[in-house]
């Protein structure tokens, strides 16, 4: 894996998808943030900024957060330099509420449903940007 530096805003990608990597494994052992955080002594919300990739978890924490979802170490580090989602969706991790937004988009069954959504979040989107002056 090829280290570049990174000199941008927001968290390094690389710490994104470890986050993203400890996001999915946890839910995927039906693990809380709560529970997870009580196995390595911190808070969800530490859980929270672990898995949005805002704070880097130490090699400790990795390898203590390994232990407690029976993975190795490694298993929770990326692959290669290449980020597993595309740049538009990497907010998904990072942006309050986002995620679960995608979540209750994807619950609604009924087609005109989901396109009033849509289109109330294009609404909203743009009285913002209006009343912004951006």
């Amino acid at each position: 894996m090829k280290l570049s530096g990174h000199f941008g805003q927001g968290p390094d990608p690389i710490d994104v998808e470890v986050g993203l990597t400890i996001r999915e494994l946890r839910r995927a052992r039906g693990l809380s943030q709560a529970a997870l955080g009580e196995k390595l002594q911190v808070t969800f919300q530490q859980i929270q900024k672990y898995e949005r990739g805002t704070n880097r978890i130490s090699a400790s924490m990795l390898v203590k957060a390994a232990e407690a979802m029976d993975v190795h170490a490694a298993d929770l580090l990326p692959k290669s330099d290449t980020p597993r989602l595309p740049e538009k969706a990497r907010f998904l991790t990072t942006l309050r509420g986002a995620s679960e937004l995608l979540d209750a988009y994807a619950a609604i069954k009924s087609p005109a449903h989901r396109k009033a959504v849509l289109k109330l979040t294009q609404s909203l989107a743009t009285a913002n940007t209006t009343e912004t002056g951006a």
